[in-house]
Order: C-alpha cells, then sequence, then structure tokens
C-alpha cells in the first residue's frame, strides 16, 4: 500500500536538468496508490522520446498489540506482532512522439495501484492473513500548443484501460464451537479472488516559457468505474466439518460486487531560479473516500437485494474493508546541473494519510534525492533513492455512513516505522 516513482524534469535553454527528488512518490502516496499517473514525458521537448523506469519499495509497518475482538469461540491469542507489509516493485515504460502541427502524444503503461500485506498468522487473522491486489494501466495522452505571451499554453486530453486484480485470505469467522471434535479454527481459511476493467480520462493545461525553465500544469484524471467485478470465494477448508453447517458452507462460489478507482487533481509547478537551478513543488488530491467498504456477494443472489454494504445485508459474503478517506500530497524541491553530463536534485514530501481510525495509513514524511548522467547528448541515466517515516497510530472499529462496522475482528497499534526504496531509468530521445 505504499509506492515509489522516479521522474525528470525539464530544464532550460540547450541542457536537461534532471530532478529526480521525485522519485519518493511511491515511498508516501497513500490508498492503494503505487506509480500513480505518470505524464511528465508529454512535455519533453525532442521529437521522440522513450523513457522505462522501475522502483523498488521497502516499507516496514510493523503492527503490534494485536487483540483477537472477533467475538468468534475461539478467541486468537498467539502473535500480538508483526509486519504487516511487504516489498515490491513499480514499473513504468512511455513513448513520447511530436506529430508536428504543436501537437504530442504519449504511449505508456503503468501500474497505478496495488497493495502487499502479509500478516501471516497473527491475532488478526479473522481480518486478513495475506491480501494482494495489482493494477495494470494503458494510458494514451495527447496535448496541442501555441504560442501565448512570452511562453507557450498547452490543452492536454487523453484516454486510460485499466485492469485491477487481486485475492485475500482470512480464517473463516462464524464457525460454531467444535472444539471438542476439531481443533478450531485449525485450517479454516478462505480465500477471495476478485478482478475488474475499466476506463478512465483526463484533462489538463499547462503553461510554459522554455527559457526560464518554467512550467505550470493542472491535471484531472477521472475515476474508473469497477462495474464488472468477478471472482471466487473458496470456503472448501470447511469440508472437515460440513455436517455440521449450513448446505454449501464449503464451497467454491461465484461472486461479484462493484467499485471506484479514484479521481484526483494534480497541480505541478517548476521554474529555473539562478543558472542552473530550478525550484519545483506539487499539491495533489485524490478522491480516496469513494473506497470505503466493498462488499461481495454471491451471483446466485442477484435480484434478491442489492449487494451493498448496508448492515445487515441479506446478500453479502464478505468484504473488502478500506474505509479512506480523501489524500493530499505537497511537495516540494531544488534541482541543480553541476556539469553538462551530471544533475542532481533533492526534495521533501508530506502525504495525509488515508485511514481514520481504521487501517494503520497515517501520514508519511518522505525525503529524496538522485542524479542524472548523460553521457550523449540523446541518452539520459537516472538513479535516485528515498527514505521516509511512517506515523504511529491505532486501528479499531469504524462505522461506515451505511452503518456497516469495519474493524471488528481485531485491534492493534503501530509506531513511527521506516520506508525506503530505490530506482533507475533511462531515457532516449531522437
Amino acid at each position: 500500500m505504499f509506492n515509489l516513482r522516479l521522474k525528470a524534469l525539464l530544464g532550460a535553454g540547450c541542457f536537461s536538468l534532471a530532478l529526480l527528488g521525485t522519485a519518493l512518490n511511491s515511498a508516501h502516496a497513500g490508498g492503494i496508490e503505487r506509480g500513480g499517473y505518470d505524464i511528465d514525458l508529454l512535455f519533453d521537448p525532442a521529437p521522440f522520446a522513450v523513457d522505462t523506469d522501475a522502483t523498488y519499495v521497502s516499507p516496514h509497518r510493523k503492527l503490534k498489540n494485536a487483540v483477537d475482538t472477533s467475538g468468534n469461540p475461539a478467541p486468537l491469542s498467539g502473535n500480538s506482532s508483526t509486519r504487516n507489509t511487504e516489498d515490491y516493485w513499480v514499473p513504468y515504460f512511455g513513448v513520447k512522439a511530436s506529430l508536428g502541427h504543436g501537437v504530442d502524444c504519449l504511449l505508456d503503461y503503468s501500474q497505478p495501484w496495488g497493495a502487499s500485506s502479509n500478516p501471516g498468522i497473527w491475532n488478526g487473522s479473522y481480518s486478513n492473513i495475506e491480501t494482494s491486489i495489482k493494477s495494470n494501466n494503458y494510458s494514451g495522452t495527447c496535448s496541442y500548443k501555441m504560442d501565448v505571451g512570452k511562453g507557450q499554453l498547452r490543452f492536454i486530453g487523453g484516454a486510460f484501460y485499466q485492469e485491477v486484480y487481486g485475492f485475500k485470505t482470512s480464517y473463516i469467522g462464524g464457525v460454531p464451537d467444535l472444539s471438542g471434535v476439531f481443533p478450531v479454527p485449525a485450517n479454516f481459511v478462505g480465500r477471495v479472488d476478485l478482478k475488474a476493467d475499466g476506463w478512465g480520462w483526463r484533462a489538463g493545461i499547462a503553461y510554459e516559457i522554455p527559457d526560464i525553465a518554467l512550467r505550470a500544469s493542472l491535471v484531472y484524471n477521472s475515476q474508473v468505474k469497477l462495474d464488472n467485478i468477478s471472482g471466487t470465494l473458496d470456503t472448501t477448508s470447511l469440508a472437515p466439518i460440513a455436517a455440521f453447517l449450513p448446505p454449501g458452507s464449503s464451497a467454491v462460489t461465484d461472486i461479484y460486487g462493484s467499485a471506484k478507482m479514484p479521481d484526483s487533481v494534480e497541480l505541478k509547478l517548476q521554474s529555473g531560479i539562478a543558472p542552473g537551478w530550478l525550484a519545483f513543488g506539487s499539491i495533489k488530491w485524490v478522491n480516496w473516500s469513494v473506497l470505503q467498504s466493498v462488499p461481495i456477494c454471491s451471483t446466485a443472489s442477484k435480484g434478491v437485494a442489492p449487494c451493498t454494504s448496508v448492515s445487515p445485508s441479506p446478500v453479502r459474503l464478505t468484504s473488502l474493508d478500506l474505509m479512506y478517506r480523501d489524500g493530499w500530497t505537497i511537495s516540494g524541491g531544488i534541482g541543480h546541473q553541476f556539469n553538462e553530463q551530471w544533475s542532481g536534485a533533492v526534495q521533501i514530501a508530506w502525504d495525509r494519510g488515508t485511514s481514520r481510525g481504521y487501517g494503520d495509513q497515517t501520514d508519511t514524511w518522505t525525503f529524496g534525492g538522485g542524479v542524472a548522467y548523460t553521457p550523449k547528448p540523446n541518452i539520459e541515466l537516472r538513479l535516485a533513492g528515498a527514505v521516509g517515516v511512517l506515523t504511529s497510530g491505532h486501528s479499531g472499529v469504524l462505522v461506515d455512513d451505511n452503518g456497516y462496522p469495519a474493524g471488528t475482528e481485531v485491534s492493534y497499534d503501530f509506531g513511527n516505522d521506516l520506508v525506503t526504496a530505490i530506482s533507475g531509468g533511462i531515457k532516449i530521445k531522437f
């Protein structure tokens, strides 16, 4: 649930001033953001450019003082501390071309969303044993620019197709007390597998004065409606006690649901402040509050009742509880060109945590820096790193607007934890 991107912003005149401090983007983003959306390559002045990079992120969020509050017959009283996060990679690939008459276009592949939570067997196993969410995003974005005043005004538009998929495992709650016959919870683990896809669009505007490396851009990315969530709920681990349960309790059930991936608005600013020096910053809002509790229902219940998170629900089998609030990210930094071949940047960023009493996504402070090496005018190599602090907090019960309570299975604390990342990339221009 943490992410990191390495980016380069263009400098002024006949040289390129690579700003690599934004390597910390994925290390601090909230919600389930990883690579997010990145169209910086669209602004490259070269007629044709190819850019690729990969980022490795290592968040060390440790949960402690975990207490099983599920109310199951055999409450868990074992491992009260565990690492909740896993390391992950974030790739990016983009191709930009100038088509003439002020038109530039960008085709890119990214992984904007993702999550890796693997606490294993612990006192919160009725809530989560392992959760994995992944995504693929295929995007096309074009712009048209015209001369206005001392610079150029650019209008931006595009569309993207997204695939989102993943799984979650946890102990199955509500199993009757059969401790005299079978150990409880024994191996009664359920698994949910889900997949969905959808389309989105973006629109924006930018103003540039290349002579002073000035650029201001404002871009909106739409929501992506995932109205076609499908998959299976596997509770076959209950087979040994099927005789004690209602018919169909031990089965692989076809399931469905719906959700929305959030829309976002990002303002980016940069300007030359002295020969070879560039200041930059950004403000981003992400509408994570559209993801609260995502109900999952049996396809056999379609038409019986709506698949919603209203509690109690006659058709909801399980849910993916996120309970997010909107995210805000503010960053700023300084870049410098040392000579014709070397440039670098440093940056600091603050991300407002999306958790509001349930979950472990509190505020994050991240510091990063990087260097760019240009052995030839058309080749740019980049290396960046980041280190951040995931601030402390507590997770417990949180009730949504429909009366659904999330966090009833476990409560836990977490302290100030560390996140680190490293990123490398190459850009080739023609």
